[in-house]
Order: structure tokens, then C-alpha cells, then sequence
């Protein structure tokens, strides 16, 4: 726990930067993360990443998402894989990134598990393993990642890590597309072609079951 000076002080700085006073922000948040609190060294991050309230510097940004991500902060952990996956503020590493979204995969964050799935389904920064992407693609799809739903559904299709499944693969594109995504509305159009009517009829059932227990959550 923080001190309570140290908690009025970050509570201070979050009142500010919803008001976009992002640099009494700055001031607020600077000394707990130069003291060691992980959500204030998040923070930091965030305004060096994004260049709120500082000249943009994600050199400096992926220095404050470490100190939050080695103490197990799951949101500092994703947002610096995503630098060491597009090589902003340091060398590009699929690597690292891997294994910075693993950690924050293990802690359920769904948009790490979905990258992570689709480094293991391209074999960037680690081996190519179909049934890693499959797992890591299921487990984003059952929080409501629309992305997840259709990529899992192209694994069904295919066979790539999971038993080739034409039903289940029209069940997660019919509930992607539902929310809106075009890839799985496109892939769904393709793949009724290939459905007889009562393939269809179970994947239609299997889809509004999907649909009841996979809805798309807030961020």
C-alpha cells in the first residue's frame, strides 16, 4: 500500500490527466514512480509513449514500462511488448515481445494473449507452434476478442493446432462478424459455400452460443 500522502498524490495526478493536465500529472506521478510504485512508473510510461505533457520520447517510455512490468504490472508488461514488436524506443525483438506478452497473457489480459497468438501462428520471435497460437487465439476469443474469434475460426477451417472443425470455424466467424468484424464476415460468406444445410444449421447453434457466452467486453 502507499502512504497516504503517496495515495493523495496519485489520485492527485489522476484527477489531472482526466482533465488533460497532463503536465501536473507528470509532477504528481514522477516522485512515487521514481520511488518505486508500479502504477505511477505505468503511467510515465504511457505520457512519454503518447507525448502528453513531455516531448514524445518512447526510449524513455519503455525505461518506465520496465520498472511497472518487472514488479508484474500486466498493462506495462503488454504496452512494452508492443515497443520491442515495432521497434519504437528500442531494437525491434520478437522475442522480448513474446516474452512480455506472455506475462501479461498469464495474467489474463486478452490483447496480449491475442498477440502472443499470433506470434506463435507466424513464428515471430519464437517457434511456429499452431497449437500455441490456437490456445492463446481461444482463450482472447472466450473474453470477446473479435480478432481472436475470426483467427481461431481460420484455424478451425484449416486444421492449424486444433481437429479441423467446419462448424465450430463458422460459429466463431458468425459472432466476429455479428460485432462487426469484415475479415470474419468475409471468411463466413466463403465457408457457408462449403456447409451442407445441416452443418449449417449446427454451426448457426453452436454461433448463438458463442454469442451468449463470448460478447465483446470493454477494454
Amino acid at each position: 500500500m502507499l502512504p497516504a500522502l503517496g495515495q493523495t498524490d496519485y489520485l492527485d495526478g489522476v484527477a489531472a490527466f482526466t482533465r488533460d493536465d497532463y503536465q501536473t500529472a507528470l509532477s504528481e506521478w514522477r516522485p512515487l514512480a521514481e520511488s518505486g510504485q508500479a502504477d505511477a512508473q505505468f503511467n510515465l510510461g504511457v505520457l512519454y509513449d503518447e507525448g502528453l505533457g513531455v516531448k514524445q520520447d518512447q526510449a524513455q517510455a519503455v525505461q518506465w514500462y520496465r520498472r511497472a512490468a518487472e514488479q508484474g504490472h500486466a498493462q506495462a508488461q503488454y504496452n512494452l511488448a508492443v515497443l520491442y514488436a515495432s521497434g519504437l524506443g528500442v531494437a525491434q525483438d520478437y522475442a522480448e515481445a513474446a516474452r512480455w506478452y506472455r506475462q501479461a497473457a498469464l495474467q489474463n489480459l486478452r490483447e496480449a494473449q491475442f498477440n502472443l497468438g499470433v506470434l506463435y501462428e507466424n513464428g515471430f520471435g519464437i517457434n511456429q507452434d499452431y497449437t500455441e497460437a490456437a490456445h492463446w487465439y481461444r482463450q482472447a476469443a472466450e473474453q470477446g476478442h473479435i480478432a481472436a474469434q475470426n483467427n481461431l475460426g481460420v484455424l478451425y477451417v484449416n486444421g492449424q493446432g486444433v481437429p479441423q472443425d467446419l462448424m465450430v470455424a463458422y460459429a466463431w466467424y458468425e459472432v466476429a462478424a455479428a460485432w462487426g468484424n469484415t475479415k470474419a464476415r468475409s471468411n463466413r460468406d466463403q465457408l457457408i459455400r462449403k456447409l451442407d444445410p445441416a452443418q449449417l444449421k449446427e454451426g448457426q447453434r453452436l454461433a448463438d452460443e458463442y454469442a451468449k457466452r463470448y460478447r465483446p467486453k470493454s477494454p
